[in-house]
């Protein structure tokens, strides 16, 4: 039986997400991003894309191609509920899923074969699935290895179905841009243009005196990924290695209290991601971005490791504070808080709310006081309960 890898990638998931929820904005250009001047775009719908507006655009140029366009703030926990249905469908057809992100992940669905038919049938009834319990469209590729599907998913968007059988890879890989290649990055995407090679098929049969200037060592792997050649595993069981949430202000922020708020802000957002996944952490760090750009990073270790809210932001702020105090008067343009050092979380009974509560003080905080303000964020939005401390 031969290898089969699919590529699911959801279409304009975010901003799809947003007009299946209020369909006065179905057939709007919409944009999922926050507004200001460092903002940048999350999602645009396919009715904005038609403007030029792409995904990490910068929301001044975007508004700027497009300045009719419909702004929605993200709301990272109802897209993670959704999320959760579509890889709920992945699970049934196979346990080999990779995710690798919200919206997007690789199958290996080469043993699912026997039962379910062709991989193109099997592709079709994951996109009907989705739709049926979502009422979100997907577009996915077929090929024998993950490099080639992922291509393939991008071929035929929105809501496409592309097979790249092993004999045709070739054929259908030569004549597609440059840009199309996975990993490859924009400026890198210009060299290798302005080098003369416009197209997959024109890279894949270059020299390596035209291309060991623009990729070096990576020279043999960059005319392997040309030609379709890919035998990484789909590997379901990655562990995730750190959790984060981050922020780059509108306007540089030098006054401690609002940095204070900000960063107890984006410690309470990184812990709902810690508990939402059943985990702890073992370590607390900051990302602090200067005006200039410079960056900077603090980190302590905490034995045991933990989800509690308040013991991990409270490591937070005090890595902040003695920055802080080291580079007095400085201008943040961005500050961040990463937990890594995960392990699983589940002996901790994490949503378990009965018995009784621990006292509070040194190291006795009721558990049940996190779990409550994820439920009622998870029902009602991010801005539903704040902590004090997280306004400025």
């Amino acid at each position: 039986m031969s290898r089969a890898i699919l590529h699911v990638d959801m279409d304009a998931f975010y901003a799809s997400v947003e007009q299946r929820d209020n369909p006065e904005l179905v057939g709007k250009p919409v944009i999922v991003g926050w507004p200001g001047g460092r903002g940048v775009v999350a999602a645009a719908s396919y009715e904005v894309r038609k403007f030029g507006v792409r995904s990490a655009m910068p929301m001044h140029t975007a508004l700027r191609l497009c300045p009719r366009a419909i702004c929605i703030p993200p709301r990272m926990q109802r897209y993670r509920e959704v999320s959760g249905k579509v890889f709920g469908v992945f699970h049934e057809i196979t346990p080999l899923v990779q995710g690798l992100s919200l919206d997007e992940a690789y199958l290996d669905v080469s043993e699912s074969q026997a039962l379910l038919g062709e991989p193109a049938a099997i592709a079709r009834r994951i996109k009907e699935a989705i739709r049926a319990r979502t009422g979100l469209t997907a577009s996915v590729g077929v090929a024998t290895n993950k490099l080639v599907a992922k291509i393939a998913s991008d071929l035929d968007k929105p809501d496409g179905l592309t097979v790249v059988p092993q004999e045709r890879i070739v054929e259908i890989l030569d004549p597609l841009s440059v840009r199309r290649l996975p990993g490859l990055g924009r400026k890198l995407g210009e060299r290798v243009e302005a080098a003369g090679l416009r197209t997959l098929g024109e890279l894949r049969a270059a020299t390596d005196a035209v291309l060991w200037p623009l990729f070096g060592r990576d020279t043999p792997r960059m005319r392997e990924r040309a030609a379709g050649l890919d035998d990484r595993p789909v590997q379901p069981d990655l562990e995730e290695k750190s959790l984060s949430a981050e922020d780059t202000f509108a306007q540089d922020v030098a006054d401690p209290r609002r940095l204070d708020a900000q960063l107890c802000r984006l410690a309470d957002l990184a812990c709902e991601r810690l508990r939402a996944r059943r985990l702890m952490a073992g370590r607390v760090g900051v990302k602090i971005r200067r005006h200039d750009f410079a960056t900077f990073t603090r980190q302590r270790a905490i034995a045991p490791p933990t989800h509690e809210g308040r013991t991990l932001r409270n490591v937070a702020r005090e890595l902040l504070s003695r920055w802080l105090s080291e580079h007095s008067g400085a201008k943040l343009r961005l500050l961040g808080v990463v937990l890594t050092d995960l392990s699983p979380a589940s002996q901790l009974g994490l949503f378990d709310v009965g018995g009784e509560p621990r006292p509070a003080g040194e190291g006795g905080r009721d558990p049940r006081l996190d779990s409550t303000l994820d439920e009622v964020r998870a029902r009602f939005g991010l801005q539903a309960l704040r902590r004090g401390n997280t306004i400025e």
